[in-house]
C-alpha cells in the first residue's frame, strides 16, 4: 500500500458531477480504480487542485475534459518502486474515444525516465503493441496494466545494464590494481566470448543438454516463476541473446502459475505448430506449477515430421529434471508402478 495525504475534495466534487450528469459511466470507472488501487491512489490532477485555491471552489463542469492521476507500484517484485500517471479523459469517451495516458513519474526507482519510454507510455492507445480500444469500452485499467508490465521490463533491463556496468568497472579496476579476474561463471559467456546479460531479477534459469537430430538442434530452458507478469520479461530477456533470436522458433514456450488460489496458464507456438500445446500437456501431466519451460529449436533444413515434437517434449523434460522441478517421487512413480521384486 502507498502512503498518501489524504486526498482533497476536488476529485470526489469531479465523481459527484459526473454522477449527476451522463457521463455517470466514467464516475464508475473512477471509483472502480478507487476500488483497485485504493482511494488515496487515486488523486485529482495538480491543474484541478490548483483552480481550487485560486477560485476557492472548483468551477469543473462535466463538458470539460477530467484528468485525475494514479499512483502504482511495479510488479510484485519491485513492490517498492512506484510509478505515476497522469489520466486524461476526452468529453466524448467512451463512446468515440480512447483515454490518454501520460507518464508524470521522472525517475523510476533510481533511473531517469528517458524520451523513448515516455512516448511509449503515451502511446499505450494509439500502437499496435499497446492496448486495443474499442468505442464503447472503459479502458483505464486495461492501460495503468499495460504501462506497469512496460515500466517493470523497462526498469529490469536498466537493472541488468547497471549490473553489466558494476562488473565491467570492478573487471577494469582489477586489471589496473593487477588483481584476479572477476569469475566468468557471474555471467553466462558464450563460445565466441561475447556475453549475455543478466536475466531478470530473482530469476534462476536451467538449461538443459541440447537434441540434435539430421541438423535441428533443441534446446530447452526452464525457471521457477511467481506472477504471470514475470514471462514476458523473461522471454524478453531470452530474445534479446542473438544466439536464440536467430533461432527457426526461438521461445516455444508453456507456462503454469498458480495465484490467489486460481491456476493461470498459456502456451505459444511461436512458429511451429501445436508445439505450445504440447509443452502445455507435458506440464499438466507432470502435475506442475509455477513453472516456465522454452524450448529454441535451431531447423536444420530437413523436415523432421512428428519426430521434432518428440524432441521439444523430451528435452524440455531434460531440462525440468536437471532444474529439479521434478521430485523423485513423481519422476519415478510411473517406472514404480505395476513392477515386482525379483
Amino acid at each position: 500500500m502507498i502512503d498518501h495525504p489524504t486526498n482533497d475534495q476536488s476529485l470526489s466534487d469531479i465523481i459527484e458531477k459526473l454522477s449527476e450528469s451522463e457521463r455517470f459511466d466514467v464516475a464508475g470507472e473512477i471509483q472502480a480504480l478507487q476500488a483497485i488501487y485504493g482511494d488515496n491512489a487515486v488523486q485529482a490532477h495538480e491543474e484541478v487542485r490548483l483552480r481550487d485555491r485560486l477560485h476557492g471552489a472548483s468551477p469543473y463542469t462535466t463538458s470539460q475534459t477530467v484528468r485525475y492521476n494514479i499512483e502504482s507500484t511495479l510488479a510484485p517484485a519491485f513492490e517498492d518502486v512506484t510509478f505515476r500517471l497522469c489520466v486524461s479523459i476526452p468529453t466524448n469517451y467512451p463512446s468515440e474515444a480512447a483515454p490518454q495516458l501520460q507518464l508524470l513519474s521522472k525517475y523510476i526507482g533510481d533511473f531517469g525516465v528517458d524520451t523513448d519510454l515516455w512516448a511509449k507510455i503515451t502511446r499505450t492507445f494509439i500502437s499496435t503493441s499497446g492496448v486495443a480500444w474499442s468505442p464503447g469500452e472503459v479502458a483505464v485499467f486495461d492501460g495503468v496494466e499495460n504501462v506497469r508490465v512496460v515500466l517493470t521490463k523497462w526498469y529490469t533491463m536498466r537493472l541488468s545494464e547497471a549490473k553489466i556496468g558494476a562488473i565491467a568497472r570492478d573487471e577494469e579496476s582489477r586489471i589496473r590494481n593487477h588483481k584476479a579476474p572477476i569469475p566468468l561463471e557471474e555471467t553466462p559467456k558464450h563460445t565466441d566470448g561475447s556475453f549475455s546479460p543478466p536475466a531478470p531479477v530473482g530469476i534462476q534459469i536451467t538449461q538443459g543438454d541440447p537434441i540434435h537430430d539430421r541438423g535441428s538442434s533443441f534446446i530447452a530452458r526452464v525457471c521457477h516463476i511467481d506472477h504471470p507478469s514475470q514471462v514476458p520479461l523473461i522471454l524478453d530477456y531470452l530474445r534479446a541473446d542473438r544466439h536464440i533470436a536467430r533461432a527457426a522458433h526461438p521461445t516455444i514456450n508453456a507456462w503454469r502459475c498458480e495465484v490467489g488460489g486460481i491456476m493461470h496458464s498459456e502456451n505459444d507456438d511461436d512458429g511451429e505448430s501445436a508445439a505450445g500445446s504440447r509443452l502445455a500437456h507435458l506440464l499438466q501431466i507432470l502435475e506442475l506449477d509455477n513453472v516456465l519451460v522454452v524450448v529454441t529449436r535451431y531447423f536444420g533444413g530437413i523436415h523432421l515430421g512428428p519426430d521434432r515434437f518428440k524432441h521439444i517434449n523430451q528435452c524440455a523434460r531434460d531440462a525440468l529434471e536437471l532444474g529439479g522441478f521434478l521430485a523423485e517421487d513423481k519422476v519415478s512413480r510411473k517406472g514404480r508402478k505395476g513392477s515386482k521384486k525379483r
